[in-house]
């Protein structure tokens, strides 16, 4: 599997009406920002469209990190991003911190927005850990939307 920023799945042109942007893993919470994600960027497709940009990371400083989708988990995501007929764009790294992750590439698409998964952590795993979705609401430059799964796009 490609790691870096390199696009694993892309179509073009890009999309009139901007990117949305989501940080995405392969459970449940990323399925949750993925929905809202693809709601809200098929709500533009009659101002030219947006885009779905999906970014998946890791650190690497770990043995195993589920959060990192395996290349059968990335293959099934861009089946699912072609079936929506949104431009999208999957991307995948290894080695920063995922939050900067997240915000480059929204950065690098000015981005309309950022979804995230919201997961419960308890206040010791947050001071040990860091909250990625912490800091991508606290440092994003544009919207950010936070959903937990069960949560239905509106």
């Amino acid at each position: 599997m490609t790691a870096g920023q390199e696009p694993v799945q892309e179509q073009t042109p890009p999309p009139a009406a901007g990117w949305v942007v989501v940080a995405w893993t392969p459970d449940e919470f990323g399925d949750a920002a993925l929905e809202h994600a693809i709601a809200w960027a098929a709500e533009g497709a009659a101002a030219g469209g947006r885009g779905v940009a999906v970014v998946n990371g890791t650190r690497g400083d770990a043995l195993v990190d589920e959060r990192f989708a395996a290349p059968g988990g990335l293959a099934d995501l861009a089946e699912r991003l072609r079936g929506t007929g949104l431009p999208h764009v999957v991307r995948q790294e290894m080695g920063r911190d995922v939050a900067e992750q997240v915000l480059d590439v929204a950065a690098e698409l000015s981005a309309r927005l950022v979804v995230v998964g919201l997961r419960h952590r308890s206040p010791v795993g947050k001071l040990l850990m860091g909250s990625v979705a912490q800091r991508i609401l606290l440092t994003a430059e544009c919207p950010v939307l936070a959903v937990k799964p069960g949560e239905q796009p509106a």
